[in-house]
Parts: structure tokens; sequence; C-alpha cells
């Protein structure tokens, strides 16, 4: 930041960091400003400009000066060096003491497979034993386990909620929901068959999907249903959540791949993303790319924000089962008892194609595996990495295995989003701010940065008739003018005096058809003179009444 002479404005020095710290559409544009013909205005709008400005390149400057740790990777010594042939034993030798105790192997050969998952900041760990009901929640790091448990039955998949505190777990029929101690809250008649689960944090809304068909929205907070989807693509085989847009990512048994949001009963976005069957999908954490693995052994990664393919890998040696994206974009893929990870596989040139070692096309400057593994015997159940830590953890038949991955977690993380050294007190004001802050679940749509902005529709083809007949009443120039005509109740042409007078005795005058057409013309008069009290043009008189009463005897 540099200032010039006195009384010359300051000059801002654009950062190489700066466009990461630019949030949403912050900077008025000068066509508008210049648009404004108010001299106050402008300059209002000028000095918002400058403040945005100001707090954007401080922010970018406090982050390279305090914020200097980087994601630490394998790096090769040479081109012919690739960093996948190290091993879990090389690795583990090379790291310090701490980093060693992470890398936990638990070895539960009895209520297998196991699938594991996290807590947002990292802290505890989610043990689901599929086949013998075995339910564990644990602080991973400190060795402590929170509770345990067996319920005697399938268990397909699970999920903690806004904190530790609570867990969603899928069982063989319904939803159940359990608290720190392992007490059973509440059961959920209403999720059937469920095998996806993912919560939504800053809306308090878990997400089902499975062998009905459809993709249910409950909001944990209240309690209440916000939405039933049906999706009438039969069981929904892979879910997976975009933290961009809050839009849930949907697999099929088809080769699509169909977006969705609570307040729409048909889907946003209908994907075609294989010829057969999509296997699992996965989407980074900024939700601009998503990564998809299907039956007809292919991996593709596309960029959501134009729904364009960028990298296909065909021909994998096994179907991918399996698909997992770090805070810092490796993609890791599951694939029978092997695991592969790739790093810059997102970027659009062709060198950032991700492909396997070997071959008589040997290039390079390929980009090749990352790391690989191998559990003998083991086939892969899920995968997840570990949030802020250099792990993926995954759950296989004979257990869990956190595995080293060199530049899996993110460095600088924000302590007010997600802090994994939180205490007791913090996690309960995180929780209220959060509830605070919840997010309608109508607001869900593709483009989240519609919310805030003007809707210049016309107010009339927002409202209903009957909203704008109570407007009307108030304002008679908008009833005239805006409000659809009224029309009286009038008794139909059909009526009987009418049919009596349509008879073929048209020429004949007698006392029965006089009578006939004084009543007729009576109504008619007594209904263009209720018409016209009704609109207003004359009042009501207490002799009408009269009239009406003393009109027998005439």
């Amino acid at each position: 930041m540099g200032v010039t002479d006195k009384g010359k404005q300051k000059k801002t020095f654009k950062r190489e960091n700066q466009n990461s710290f630019e949030r949403g559409n912050g900077k008025i544009s000068n066509q508008t400003i210049n648009k404004s013909r108010d001299k106050k205005l402008k300059a209002k709008l000028n000095k918002v400009n400058d403040n945005y400005k100001e707090f954007v390149n401080h922010a970018a400057a406090a982050n390279e000066y305090l914020l200097q740790e980087n994601q630490g990777l394998i790096e090769a010594e040479n081109e012919l060096e690739k960093t996948f042939k190290l091993t879990q034993e090389e690795i583990y030798k090379s790291v310090d003491k701490t980093t060693q105790l992470k890398a936990i192997n638990l070895k539960l050969n009895e209520f297998g497979p196991y699938s594991v998952n996290f807590n947002q900041t990292g802290t505890h760990m989610l043990l689901l034993g599929k086949k013998g009901g075995h339910i564990a929640s644990m602080d991973w790091r400190k060795g402590e386990l929170r509770f345990e448990l067996n319920v005697n039955e399938t268990i397909n998949c699970g999920t903690y909620l806004q904190n530790e505190q609570y867990v969603a777990v899928a069982q063989r029929q319904r939803v159940y929901i359990y608290d720190h101690e392992g007490v059973e809250l509440h059961r959920m008649k209403q999720h059937v068959d469920v095998h996806n689960m993912n919560f939504m944090p800053y809306h308090y809304l878990l997400a089902t999907s499975g062998g009905t068909g459809f993709l249910k929205y409950q909001d944990v907070s209240t309690g209440t249903m916000v939405a039933e989807l049906r999706t009438k693509m039969g069981p929904t085989k892979c879910q997976a959540y975009n933290p961009y847009n809050a839009v849930m990512h949907l697999g099929h048994s088809n080769g699509q791949v169909t977006l969705w949001a609570p307040n729409m009963s048909t889907p946003l976005v209908k994907l075609l993303s294989g010829r057969a069957g999509i296997t699992d999908l996965a989407i980074d954490r900024s939700g601009k790319y998503m990564a998809t693995t299907s039956l007809d052994k292919t991996l593709k990664i596309w960029d959501v924000r134009m729904f364009k393919e960028l990298h296909t890998l065909e021909n994998l040696p096994s179907v991918g089962t399996n698909l997992e994206i770090s805070d810092t974009g490796l993609l890791a893929m599951g694939r029978g008892p092997h695991v592969t990870l790739w790093k810059d596989c997102f970027k659009t040139n062709k060198m950032a194609k991700p492909v396997f070692g070997g071959g008589a096309n040997f290039n390079a400057h390929r980009n090749t595996p990352y790391m690989t593994h191998l559990f003998p015997g083991n086939k892969i159940e899920n995968m997840k990495f570990v949030p802020f830590e250099d792990l993926l953890s995954v759950g296989h038949q004979s257990g869990i295995q956190n595995l080293i991955v060199p530049g899996a977690g993110e460095a600088n993380y924000d302590a007010l989003e997600a802090n994994p050294f939180e205490t007791a007190k913090q996690r309960q004001e995180q929780e209220v701010r959060g509830l605070m802050y919840k997010i309608p679940s109508d607001s869900i749509s593709l483009d989240p940065n519609v919310i805030g902005t003007v809707n210049k529709t016309a107010t009339n083809s927002r409202l209903e008739t009957k909203d704008l007949t109570m407007m009307g009443l108030n304002n008679e120039d908008k009833r005239e003018k805006k409000l659809p005509e009224i029309r009286p109740d009038v008794k139909a042409k059909n009526s009987g005096l009418r049919g009596f007078l349509r008879k073929k005795t048209k020429n004949i005058i007698d006392d029965r058809k006089v009578k006939v057409q004084q009543a007729l013309e009576k109504e008619k008069s007594e209904r263009n003179r209720q018409q016209r009290v009704k609109n207003g043009e004359i009042s009501e008189d207490y002799r009408d009444e009269v009239d009406t009463a003393l009109s027998r005897f005439s």
C-alpha cells in the first residue's frame, strides 16, 4: 500500500493472491456509477468502491505475511522418478512422530466391511460396521471412545450432524439419530431404505436417498420434512453435496447425474456422464469440478460451471467404486483393493489428464498417479480425507486404516468456520450462531449470487388474482386498469321465465304471458340496481325494502 503526496488519493497495488479474496459482486462497476446524475450518490459509490479495494488488499497482505504455510507435496528429484512408487512404509519412516501416531490401523474382522466418516472439524471419527450393526464414535487423535453399540441389523451409511454430539445412521429400514452417549433420540419413519446421506451445515438439512428413488430433505433443527422429491429413475446409486451452491448431485443406474434443489420438483440439470450406471461421484471444495465413475470402466472429470467434460480416462483396469477429493485438489479413486491418487487433474491442459504409469507411449510430463496403495484381499468400502490433515482414511473389509498423503490437508484454515481445536464453549456458541444464521431451504439455486439481487419482474406477474383484487379495492385507478373484469352473479338464460316465453305460442297474448314479461323485466332491473349499488354508483335506500315487501299486493 503506497501513499502519494498530501491531499492526493492513495494508490493500491494489486497482489498476486488478491483474486481469492474478492467475493461475489462487491465491486460496483464504473458504468453503474456513471449512470447516476446525482453527484452525492456518485461520491458515495466511489467511496464504497475504495473501501472494498482497501479491504481486499489488506486481507491479501495479511495472508501473504502471516500465513506462510503451504501444502507439502512429495517431489521427485528428476523426471524419471515417480512418486507413486513410494510405499506407506517408506513414508511412515520419513515423517515426524506426531504424524506417525495419526496413521492408525484398526483391525476389525468381526463386523466388516467398515465405512468411516468425520465431523466438520475432523476431530471425531464415525465407524460403521455394515453387516454386524457396529456403531462407534471416537476422538481418534486422543484415542478416546465416545460411545459404542451394536444394533444387530444392517447399516447402510451414517454421518455427523451439526457437530459430534449428534449422529444420524441409516439402518436396514429406518434412519435413527443418536447422541454422543449412544442414546437413541429419534427414529425417522419417513426415510425408508436409505443408502446415501449428506448433512448440509448451512441449511441444517439432512438429505437422504436410496432404494425408493426419492430424495428427501429433513430439517434437523425443527424436525419438519422440507421436501420429498421423486427422481423417477429408480434406486439412487450415489449422492454428493456441492458446498458452493448447496445443490445435491445424484448418480443413477442409467448413466445420468441429476442436480436437485428442495424447492424444485424436477431436476435442475440432467447430465449424461456414462454409458452405464454411475458408481460414485465427488465434488471439490470450490464446487467447480466434479468427478464420476461408471460401470463402463471410465473416470470423467467435469466443469460444473459449464457442464463441460474436461478429461476422460477410459478402460480402467477395473470398475472404480469410490471417489474422494481433498481440500487441496487431490483426487482419490478406489477400485477393488486398490487406491490411486492424482494431483493437478482439474487443470484444462491436456497433460493434466489423469493416466496410469508406464505403457508404450511413455511421456515424463503426463499426469501419472501421485500415490498408490494396495489392501491385499480387502475390498474398499469407502474413503474420506481427514479435514485439515494429510491423511486419507479408508474403510475396508477388515477395518480402517489412515494413509499418509502429503499435501492432502489445508494448511491455512478459517477457525471461525471450522476449528479443530475448539473448546466445549466454542462448540456451543458455534451451534447457536449456526441456528441464527441458518439459510432458508427455498433459497438454494444453481447460482447463489442471485440471493440479494433485485428481481426486475413486474409485481403484477408475481401476484395472484385475489391479491390484485385486494390491492384494487384500496386503489380505484389500479382496479379500473389492472384488475380483471367483475362479472355479476346472474341467472342462466335457461331460467323458467325465459323458457315459458320461448314456447311456440309466440303470437298469443294472455294475462299469464303479460305477468311473466313484467316479472322478467323487474328481475332485470333489480339486478342492474344491485350491481350499481355494489359499484358505489348509487346508495341503497330503506324504501327499496318497503317496496319489495308490498309488491305482493300489486
